[in-house]
């Protein structure tokens, strides 16, 4: 068809542009029936299954595949007509590699959307925190690999950009390193990511504290974490900081902690009822899971002693509302049976008091 065009008369040989036409029609039609009896078998076999799995890739393939028969069949029809030929495989170079891609990137979403749903039936959470993590870190780093490889294999496809590729060859060395220097801070961050989705330091669901702030990790990606805070505010907090600083994990293992509540209290106070009364307390209280109950001067100063009374619970929620009851519980009560042992700072005002010198008037 192309090679019918003439330059100089700017004429166009219409029937060959109509036979070429109709060709392409034709193999859309077959390759779309092809198409339709693909997935009306796969759709069939897959309703056959107990679990909604199979639904879900064969929703999430379906578009890049039939754009992909569809490309076939023009392919294969262009075999045998010379001027479709001739203008499809310009065109084709673009469009291959990039249905390839599409098919790739949407085969590692659809499965793991797919893992992800089983995860939902599971009933260990730490388990599930622990392959939530490694699969939306590896699925991420899959999605890059293959974006980064899909376009080189587009622009590939350009000749003039082979050439520049060619030309560039002479300087490998040199580049490498400069590409190297401007990539260290990606690199290190793919590196991080990598690292948490193998060693698991911490999880997608785990509560953390990072310097001053603590939450629950909301997301990892390679180059960031985003951690709620108690507060709704959303942290971003680079992935290297975790690899190359310190920080807590209060859910490493299981969500099961100890916490203290510190009282203050005057050195006149009785500890022993104190201690027998917060005993009682906590065994009636419905968070407390009986694993960690003391009650311990563990300071004494001039002016006061420091009280700590420690406990657990289940989970980190229930531990801070436990804390919380036994604070107001324990204050109240002793207001009620040893209000000496409150702290009390007095100040004397000169105006006030009769050694003091008369107010001015």
């Amino acid at each position: 068809m192309l090679d019918r065009y003439n330059p100089a008369t700017w004429s166009i040989d219409w029937d060959a542009v109509l036979v070429a036409g109709i060709a392409v029609a034709i193999a859309v039609a077959i390759a779309y029936v092809v198409y339709r009896a693909i997935f009306a078998v796969a759709s069939r076999l897959a309703n056959l299954s107990d679990t909604k799995a199979d639904e879900l890739v064969i929703s999430r393939i379906r578009r890049p595949v039939k754009w992909s028969i569809l490309a076939l069949g023009i392919t294969l029809m262009a075999q045998s007509n010379p001027d479709l030929r001739v203008a499809w495989e310009p065109l084709a170079k673009f469009v291959r590699p990039a249905l390839l891609g599409w098919i790739a990137y949407t085969l590692v979403k659809a499965f793991t959307a797919t893992m992800e749903y089983r995860l939902e039936a599971s009933d260990d959470p730490v388990a599930m925190r622990s392959r939530r993590t490694r699969i939306a870190v590896l699925s991420r780093t899959a999605t890059f690999a293959i974006i980064f490889i899909t376009v080189g294999l587009m622009l590939f496809s350009i000749p003039s950009v082979q050439s520049i590729g060619t030309t560039l060859l002479a300087s490998a060395g040199l580049a490498a390193l400069a590409v190297g220097a401007a990539a260290q801070p990606a690199l290190k961050s793919l590196i991080g990511g990598l690292q948490i989705a193998v060693t698991e330091p911490f999880r997608i669901g785990d509560l953390v504290k990072v310097g001053e702030d603590a939450g629950r990790v909301e997301e990892i990606r390679m180059s960031f974490v985003t951690v709620r805070t108690w507060d709704e505010r959303l942290l971003i907090i680079p992935t290297c900081r975790f690899i190359d600083e310190s920080f807590e994990n209060w859910s490493r293992n299981n969500e099961q902690l100890s916490g203290p509540v510190m009282l203050h209290l005057d050195p006149i106070a009785d500890v022993t009822p104190l201690r027998a009364e917060f005993e009682r307390y906590l065994s009636e209280h419905e968070l407390f899971d009986g694993r960690t109950q003391s009650c311990l001067m563990t300071e004494a100063y001039p002016e006061s002693v420091e009280v700590r009374l420690a406990m657990s619970a289940k989970t980190i929620g229930e531990l801070f509302q436990l804390r919380c009851d036994v604070r107001e519980h324990m204050l109240a009560w002793l207001r009620d049976h040893q209000e000496d042992a409150l702290i009390r700072h007095r100040l004397e005002v000169p105006g006030g008091h009769p050694k003091g010198p008369e107010p001015a008037v």
